[in-house]
């Protein structure tokens, strides 16, 4: 080969990809989260009024600080319509660490579809009633600090749209082991707010708040959180859950067998209206302090 020819080839320009997005998981993820905001025309502002999280989450996502919890993900997936791939990219920028199970991304969809949610709680207030109170020092307990516990409370209260937002939501019944109820926050300030959310909430056409007393003897689901998701074309799921790990049961024997354990329970429990009298007679019993 002559020099002219050997020139030309050190002269030659190097090959570009294809794409002009970045190809590092994180920064991809942030680049394209951006993307579909922009498309869709929302500022940061209107995008954290639309799917229900402060705005100031998606602006740190967006210069790639954080990657947000598995909530606000799947949210902002399903907003933009992007069927999976916001996900998908999400798990990738995660890396080994991702605990995004495919069965939590299923229940997940199958809440945002369902007509009706039927929970049992025996350790805890469900998330959908959760105050920003209450949730913290939940979330706290179990040595989740910093910005992962700002985002987890976020993720959590947006959880709570699906019942407070415009239109209202699927019909909600909860039956709490009193339990829940008598292990108050440390913050009796935090403590009196939720208390006082849950008889707001209760008042609400399509949720329902239950009891079981301690009266009521041995629980059958002893150590277990159950959620029922009822769908409009009749199926039924059950997400159970410990404090160590989560089970969505989709096979209609052992969900049956659930919720016969559900029902015999529901016939136990304190009526709505007795209900929501116990519930202010804790009420009665907490300092009337403001929360810090």
């Amino acid at each position: 080969m002559g020099a002219a020819g050997k020139g030309a080839m050190s002269q030659r320009p190097q090959r570009r990809t294809v794409t002009s997005r970045s190809q590092e998981p994180r920064a991809r993820f942030a680049e394209e989260l951006k993307a579909l905001r922009e498309k869709r025309g929302d500022s940061l502002r209107q995008l954290g009024d639309k799917v229900g999280w402060d705005f100031s989450l998606f602006g740190k996502m967006e210069h790639g600080h954080t990657l947000g919890s598995a909530d606000v993900v799947l949210a902002l997936d399903q907003y933009f319509g992007a069927d999976g791939f916001l996900v998908a990219l999400w798990e990738l920028a995660l890396g080994d660490k991702s605990e995004f199970k495919e069965q939590y991304r299923e229940y997940m969809q199958l809440e945002s579809e369902a007509v009706s949610l039927w929970h049992f709680g025996v350790t805890r207030i469900p998330g959908m009633l959760q105050t920003r109170g209450y949730a913290t020092e939940v979330l706290a307990a179990g040595d989740i600090r910093g910005a992962e516990l700002v985002q987890q409370v976020e993720a959590r209260l947006g959880r709570a749209e699906l019942l407070t937002g415009e239109g209202g939501g699927p019909h909600f019944r909860t039956i709490l082991y009193e339990a829940v109820l008598r292990v108050a926050l440390r913050e009796r300030g935090a403590w009196r707010e939720q208390l006082e959310y849950l008889l707001k909430v209760s008042e609400l056409p399509y949720v329902t708040i239950q009891v079981l007393p301690f009266s009521a003897g041995p629980c059958s689901l002893d150590s277990t959180d159950v959620m029922f998701l009822k769908l409009r074309d009749g199926r039924t799921f059950a997400y159970v859950e410990t404090a160590h790990w989560g089970e969505l049961v989709q096979e209609h024997a052992p969900v049956d067998r659930l919720q016969h354990a559900y029902d015999a329970l529901r016939d136990l429990a304190l009526s709505p209206a007795g209900s929501r009298t116990y519930i202010g007679q804790l009420l009665e019993e907490v300092p009337c302090v403001p929360s810090t």
